[in-house]
């Protein structure tokens, strides 16, 4: 089995090379580029407010950028956001501090002084769940195929690994734009899994399996700057999980294509994590339909 995982994962790191590659991906990249990168500090702040977010504007960038606008009622997620201004090159206070320090610098007048950070200033962005207007482009990422009972055997086997999985009716939803997700637990508690539910039972069972490979492999997401990391190897398990019960799971390139970034190898670098997983779940999985 070890043998035919390397030669599918290989596969799959052809599949997002050419899914890099395509017109659909490049409409979408150059719609993400619009998006602010957000310091380490900003994006912890913005994960503890909403662990689902997965596009973040201002109110008046959803606006002018992307024709789209925040619902009404909608909470802002609270960012610190840089003061730039002119800066005093002996004390780096702006004018206004200057003139109410002891410095005496007076070489130059504040109108030539280099502009620079001075200090940070609260600031409300919003996620795209949060906001309505024009669509926004999206990759096809969903898995095709009969999953016949795929998504109990699972559920079955959810509980032999010791997680709890909750499928989710979509009108009592709350994670935004996300299909599933891995919530963190108490140390003695069992991990977390909920999923969307759809009528595309191939995709939902994928999905959990994406979740579940999160649960055996992170528990949670809790480093904002390790998640691509995570979900490189998170979706080339439910590749993998998804192609061993004969469901088509190639769209999972456009998926690993966006986390991936230039450097498809990333997932072969994390074969051995990925391999150990997939064929944990698989056992599992053939163990409940023997």
């Amino acid at each position: 089995m070890t043998e035919t995982i390397e030669a599918w994962v290989e596969d799959l790191i052809t599949h997002v090379e050419e899914a890099r590659g395509s017109e659909a991906f490049q409409e979408w990249l150059d719609v993400q580029s619009r998006f602010h990168d957000y310091s380490y500090r900003n994006t912890l702040l913005i994960t503890l407010q909403c662990p689902e977010a997965t596009k973040v504007a201002g109110y008046r960038a959803w606006q002018e950028e992307f024709d789209r606008y925040v619902q009404e009622g909608e909470s802002a997620i609270w960012i610190w956001a840089p003061i730039i201004t002119k800066q005093c090159p002996e004390c780096e206070n702006s004018p206004n501090y200057h003139e109410r320090s002891d410095c005496e610098y007076d070489e130059t007048p504040p109108e030539e002084w280099s502009e620079g950070l001075v200090g940070f200033r609260p600031a409300s962005v919003f996620d795209v769940s949060q906001t309505e207007g024009e669509p926004l482009p999206e990759l096809e990422t969903a898995a095709t195929g009969d999953a016949g009972d795929l998504v109990a055997v699972l559920e079955d086997a959810a509980s032999e690994l010791d997680v709890e999985v909750r499928i989710v009716d979509a009108d009592e939803w709350i994670h935004g734009q996300a299909e599933g997700i891995c919530k963190p637990r108490q140390s003695d508690e069992s991990p977390l899994v909920e999923v969307r539910g759809r009528a595309n039972e191939a995709d939902l069972a994928v999905t959990l399996v994406h979740e579940l490979a999160h649960a055996l492999l992170h528990g949670a997401i809790s480093d904002p700057l390790a998640r691509s990391e995570q979900e490189l190897e998170a979706e080339a398990v439910a590749y993998i999980v998804g192609r061993h019960c004969d469901l088509d799971t190639s769209n999972s390139s456009f998926y690993l294509a966006a986390w991936a970034g230039d450097d498809p190898e990333a997932i072969r670098e994390r074969f051995g994590r990925i391999s150990r997983t997939a064929q944990q779940l698989i056992d599992v999985v053939d163990s409940e339909t023997a």
